[in-house]
């Protein structure tokens, strides 16, 4: 029989209808054979299309990801109890059994299958050559971001025996038939691997912009030159492999200000950092997920439910002001306008970044031109010789704090160690909510911070990184759980 493919379009995840059916022997209205799927440039456009609809499903980039990310961290105290939404993913009370656990991987893995299905008919479409090698580099960039996304919760981090520790399984090939599922578990190593030769491939491919380089929809949610380059730090960063980092950034971020890429899409330092949250394709989103009232992150999934205070979310998490979150940084100052995001409600303050979070129509930043300056500055300052304060660092430093804080009189770090610590502080104040505080606590060997009534968490122990879910080793005798589930 011939494959069948579920297809998707970008914005409103709508399905295809089949072409024609027979009499006796209807095909699905929701299914196409592959032969049709990829026999023309709009259809095969439709099924990469179809591949960033997985990427930002509710349970991967629509938020829920970038919540686990963040809430286990101390920036967030838990308002609701309300175990749909990431309540045992901040108290380190998971099992394998959670729906946390098993509902990301169940994405992650569907994305990277669809992934694998388009590459394969990808290759034997009639598509010129030119457009077809673009399409495969854009589902290897998916894949890509789906392989880092599981490697950051279910896997220890590449920095704990520097890439010899388990990963996650390593799926290559399409699977469109039930079969067997044994499989072991290749090692973080090998994941990261595959994660930087798709991105490779993804630089070498992909168009530089998408009509002109001027920053626009199809800039910011289809994949091009500048999105591979700037995933490739967010890698090597957390691989600790700062020289590799310093070589992608430099590709995209100058000497000195002016802080705008030199080639591709013109992204840059938004002069406003507001308008990064309302606007969503100013230069400096590289990559976003897009959303609007009539496609939806569905129902307690998108970043603004979490976040806004009632009407306009669901108040699940607030800014931790008690403890150690870096809501209470008194270097943080008051004129600092991304202090302007953090909104008291009642006794409680919360973090506002996604205004429309009413309609669940905020665009989630998957990747920002800020991140990436940060990535750089940090990659800088470790490779410094000695305890040297590299002067490009600061420089890229100051310029973050500065956009949001014009009075700033800029940082002055004694040696290096005080410089690469207020790089790992800014990046908690500029990308606060948007889900990195997992990967850099782990990629650094940290300790999770205690808050409320929430213990430390030490590398090593049971909660630091998630279990395997049982859905999977119920399917697959020889995946190995992760130590002490």
């Amino acid at each position: 029989m011939k494959l069948k493919i579920a297809l998707y379009t970008l914005v409103a995840g709508t399905v295809l209808t089949s072409c024609s059916k027979g009499k006796l022997s209807p095909v699905p209205q929701t299914f196409l054979s592959e032969a049709v799927a990829f026999s023309d440039s709009a259809r095969s456009v439709q099924q990469v299309n179809g591949l960033y609809s997985a990427l930002k499903q509710g349970q991967m980039l629509a938020g829920r990801y970038m919540v686990y990310q963040d809430v286990r961290g101390e920036e967030f105290l838990n308002v609701t109890n309300n175990a749909v939404t990431a309540w045992l993913t901040w108290q380190f009370n998971l099992t394998a059994s959670a729906n946390e656990v098993s509902g990301l991987w169940a994405a992650g893995y569907a994305t990277i299958n669809r992934c694998n299905v388009v590459i394969a008919g990808l290759g034997t479409a009639p598509l010129s050559g030119t457009l077809k090698t673009n399409l495969i580099a854009e589902a290897k960039l998916v894949r890509a971001t789906a392989y880092f996304i599981l490697m950051q919760l279910y896997a220890k981090p590449y920095a704990d025996g520097n890439g010899s520790n388990l990963g996650v399984l390593l799926k290559l090939n399409a699977e469109t038939s039930i079969g067997d599922n044994n499989q072991t578990r290749a090692t973080a190593a090998v994941i990261y691997a595959q994660i930087l030769q798709d991105l490779n491939d993804a630089e070498a491919n992909l168009p530089s912009f998408y009509g002109s380089n001027v920053p626009g929809t199809l800039n910011t949610t289809r994949a091009h030159k500048n999105t591979a380059i700037a995933l490739k730090t967010r890698v090597y960063l957390n691989m600790g492999n700062s020289a590799s980092a310093i070589t992608e950034g430099n590709k995209l971020v100058p000497a000195a200000a002016p802080w705008n890429a030199p080639t591709g899409v013109a992204n840059g330092l938004n002069p406003s950092i507001t308008a990064v949250f309302t606007t969503y394709t100013t230069n400096e989103s590289i990559w976003s997920a897009p959303y609007t009232t009539l496609d939806v992150p569905g129902t307690q999934n998108g970043l603004g439910w979490y976040y806004n205070p009632g009407p306009a979310g669901g108040g699940e998490y607030e800014l931790n002001l008690t403890g150690t979150g870096i809501a209470t940084d008194p270097n943080w100052r008051p004129v600092d306008i991304r202090r302007t995001f953090n909104q008291v409600s009642g006794t409680r303050t919360y973090l506002r970044k996604w205004p429309k979070a009413a309609a669940d129509a905020d665009w989630s930043p998957i990747i920002r031109y800020a991140e990436v300056m940060l990535n750089l500055s940090e990659a800088l300052a470790r490779n410094a010789a000695g305890t040297s304060v590299d002067a490009r660092a600061l420089a890229i430093l100051n310029a973050i704090r500065q956009r949001s804080d014009a009075t700033h009189p800029g940082f002055a770090p004694a040696n290096k160690t005080d410089l690469v610590n207020l790089i790992l502080n800014e990046r908690r104040i500029e990308l606060l909510g948007e889900g990195f505080r997992t990967s850099d606590v782990g990629r650094t060997g940290g300790t999770y911070a205690a808050k409320g009534t929430i213990s430390t968490v030490a590398p090593g122990t049971t909660q630091y990184i998630w279990p395997i879910p049982l859905s999977e080793l119920l399917v697959n005798r020889t995946c190995e759980q992760n130590a002490g589930y």
